[in-house]
């Protein structure tokens, strides 16, 4: 088995002994480890592994390994070498078993080597050289800073964090951004360093020398250098120098001319006296004098405040405070125009203080002004139709009401919202909209006075203020716009009516602050549209009276929600050919501490108009489908029918919360039965023909409620997996004398039975109205002639008793 070791190991690359470890001696060894270690093959074949260790570990390792302990080793060390040398290498050594032979020996030790004498060289190498650097980095006078490309900081010296004032924090935690950030704010110039720093990074070969100008005063001159790598360009060197002093010994104007000559900026520098030395061409564009006429003239000349007098004296003030001075001022240019300024100045002095020279920078505000300008005229005015806005009316209201708190007198505020303006928008798109309301606004305002104020809310809502009008003069105004309104509209060769609906609010009597007469104008509108549109209507207090009573029973609904006061009742459904009970509805009950008996035409309506009928149905859905399944379990198998609402079936995951609920309770698709108006079906016919297929794939039966009291139409009944159909209780109060009502419900019934659809009456509560359905082959009924709704446990008891009635009879 040994001998089969030896051609095995010329394959491997690294250095290899192996080990008898019995014996400790080396048995075996391949070219490599010759060649590694300078010694012949002879002289390590038989050779005891101790004498060819160099470190006590090693010593320990086959101490270990003659005592019996199995180890691997997997370490650096060092072994002597032929020539009398250590060498370094990477060694590990691992057990191997060979198999038992007939002398007991089969376990040997595998040692590899690999020489890593020239890498710890090189490592070596390196770690002095980059010390070598760091050193160099550091004795050098000028501040270091390298960047990569990106502009990550990779280094820099003491002399750069002297130079730029770094707080040592900021050294330690290392953040790049901040770095940048704190030497930007230190710049005279920051806009104009973030615009050089851009220019550099356009251009990663290039190499420049640029003055930077301090708000200090401070000058440092930048050289920035490419740092290259492999033959490209992997960051680079920027290296800054203080020159302030050697500006000043040189007295400052050809180096000042030359760090100046290429700002946009207008630059000036003058001297002790204020009188200016220097100018760049910048300068001379913006003031319009020659450079013969800026320099030697007093550099405040220039510069005026317009509001206040005395700018130079509180530059000064700034001067000995902080030593630069920034803010707005007025320039008086050479053509004796005046031009607002952003300016800069900033003063130098000598190591007594006293004023060397001072640095000015401004440029023109004109155009920022008028964008300004500008700003503030859209802020007071709608971008749509320009009519003024909000805020611009709310100006003039207030100027009404402090006159008026004075001398006397009322105004009327109209509030006009455009009737199924979302019509327009959905069907013609937002741009036709936009087209039409401006056109509205155009007819609005022309019904106005010059005195009167239009003002464009937002979407289609307008507010208009009628100054020292009453209330005929408002009642006048009002009309006045409905007609104009009421005149046909011609957008883009389409012909087509627009109405509104307007609430009217007067002062003093309805609200002394423009919000609550808005308010109270809101309401009117909105008692408009609730009869019938295309009308105006006078706030009158009721109306709040009215609002509060609706927000306390909202508030009141939600608790009832959330402290479990909703209960459902069930109302059973009968067969009449048999008399059995096949079904129940589910009816929602509201009994509150404060409110007592609640009802559903009550609080229906209310969570229909605020939205909050989604959760009640939800809870509804989920009580009525636990409670089927609690009979399905029983082995009363009943189908529950509950009344969903068209805010209800309209949420996009009402099927999946169907498919849960039926999922969660265990209870058979077929015994839920969802009752719908037939407005939900009519209102988007495709979206509920999908809706409704789903809901049917379920297994669920579905039902139209109030059947003959909307759209009736046949063409849904054709194409929508209806099951039922429900006949409103309008049409059963008038049986059996009312022929019209016989007419009806005859007719519902034929219908029902010739497409195949199951037929429920309800309302039903004389026995001559169920003789009559009978008589009319009616399928199903309910109301008060079987039993009204009832909770779940004494629904339970009614229908026992009546069965063990029954079954009292047929004995």
């Amino acid at each position: 088995m040994r001998a089969a070791l030896g051609p095995w190991i010329e394959c491997v690359l690294d250095a290899v002994w192996i080990v008898e470890r019995s014996t400790l001696n080396i048995v075996a060894v391949n070219e490599a480890a010759v060649q590694l270690l300078g010694l012949a093959r002879q002289e390590l074949i038989g050779r005891r592994v101790t004498d060819l260790t160099a470190s006590p570990e090693d010593i320990f390792f086959w101490e270990d390994v003659a005592a019996g302990h199995d180890q691997t080793i997997h370490s650096e060390t060092r072994m002597p070498c032929g020539d009398g040398q250590t060498l370094q290498v990477e060694r590990r050594i691992s057990p191997l078993q060979l198999g038992a032979e007939a002398d007991g020996e089969g376990q040997v030790f595998m040692v590899c080597m690999r020489d890593r004498s020239q890498q710890r060289h090189m490592e070596d190498e390196l770690e002095l050289v980059l010390a070598e650097m760091q050193a160099t980095l550091e004795a050098t006078a000028d501040g270091i800073l390298v960047c990569n490309l990106d502009g990550g900081i990779a280094a820099c010296n003491r002399r750069f964090a002297e130079l730029w004032d770094v707080p040592e924090a900021m050294l330690v935690r290392r953040d790049d951004e901040a770095l940048h950030g704190h030497m930007a704010s230190l710049m005279l110039d920051p806009e104009g360093y973030s615009r050089r720093l851009a220019q550099i990074a356009v251009n990663p070969l290039g190499e420049s020398t640029d003055v930077l100008i301090l708000r200090t005063g401070r000058l440092i001159e930048r050289m920035t250098l490419p740092q290259h790598s492999q033959g490209r360009s992997i960051g680079r060197v920027y290296s800054f120098r203080d020159i302030t002093q050697r500006v000043e010994a040189e007295s400052g104007l050809r180096l000042a001319a030359k760090v100046f000559e290429s700002s946009l900026d207008a630059i000036f520098i003058a001297g002790p006296d204020h009188r200016i030395v220097a100018v760049n061409p910048g300068c001379v564009r913006l003031t319009r004098y020659t450079q013969e006429q800026l320099l030697g003239r007093l550099a405040p000349e220039l510069f005026c405040d317009a509001e206040e007098a005395g700018l130079f004296e509180r530059v000064q003030g700034r001067w000995s405070r902080e030593g630069y001075w920034d803010g707005e001022a007025l320039h008086a240019r050479g053509d004796a125009s005046l031009c607002p300024v952003q300016l800069s100045w900033v003063v130098l002095r000598d190591e007594q203080g006293e004023v060397r020279q001072s640095i000015g920078f401004f440029k023109d505000l004109t155009e920022s002004k008028a964008a300004q300008r500008r700003i503030e005229q859209l802020a007071y005015t709608d971008l749509l139709t320009g009519l003024p806005n909000r805020l611009l009316l709310g100006q003039r209201v207030d100027f009404a009401l402090r006159q008026a708190e004075r001398d006397g007198g009322e105004f009327a505020v109209l509030f006009m919202d455009l009737d199924r303006f979302k019509n327009i928008n959905d069907s013609l798109g937002h741009v036709f909209g936009d087209r039409v309301l401006v056109e509205v606004a155009g007819r609005i305002a022309a019904c106005l006075r010059q005195v009167d104020t239009l003002c464009r809310l937002g979407g289609d809502e307008f507010v208009a203020y009628l100054h020292q009008a009453d209330v005929a003069a408002a009642e006048t105004v009002a009309r006045r716009i409905l007609e104009s309104l009421a005149q046909p509209f011609l957008v883009e060769e389409m012909h087509f009516s627009v109405s509104s609906s307007i609430g009217v609010a007067m002062f003093p009597n309805d609200g002394v602050t423009l919000d609550e007469l808005i308010k109270c104008a809101d309401t009117a509108m909105y008692r408009v549209k609730e009869r019938g549109r295309a009308n105006f209507r006078f706030y009158q207090r009721q109306m709040n009276v009215e609002m509060l009573s609706r927000m306390k029973m909202d508030h009141a609904m939600r608790l009832a929600m959330d402290n479990g006061l909703f209960r459902l009742h069930y109302q059973p459904q009968v067969s009449l050919s048999t008399g059995q009970v096949v079904g129940v509805e589910a009816l929602i009950r509201w009994l509150d501490p404060d409110l007592g008996h609640v009802s559903p035409a009550d609080f229906i309506p209310l969570a229909e108009d605020t939205g909050y009928i989604v959760t009640i149905g939800a809870w509804v859905l989920g009580e009525a489908v636990r409670q089927a399944a609690v009979w399905q379990r029983m082995g009363w198998p009943t189908a529950v029918s509950v009344n969903v609402s068209a805010l209800q079936f309209q949420q996009g995951d009402f099927v999946e919360r169907v498919a849960a609920v039926l999922e969660s309770e265990g209870l058979a698709p077929a015994l839920l039965e969802l009752e719908l108006t037939e407005s939900i079906l009519v209102k988007d016919a495709a979206e509920a023909l999908a809706r409704l297929e789903a809901l049917a794939a379920l297994g669920v039966t579905l039902s139209i409620d109030d059947f003959g009291t909307g759209y009736s139409s046949l063409a849904y009944l054709k194409k929508f997996p209806i099951h039922k159909l429900k006949i409103d209780r309008s049409f059963i109060s008038g049986l059996p004398e009312d022929e019209n009502d016989h007419a009806i419900v005859s007719a519902i019934i034929q219908l029902g039975r010739a497409m195949k659809l199951t037929i429920i009456a309800e309302g039903v509560e004389t026995i001559p109205q169920r003789a009559m359905l009978q008589h009319l082959q009616c399928d199903q009924y309910q109301g008060y002639l079987c039993a009204p709704g009832m909770p779940a446990d004494e629904l339970e008891r009614t229908i026992e008793a009546v069965r063990e009635k029954a079954a009292l009879s047929a004995a």
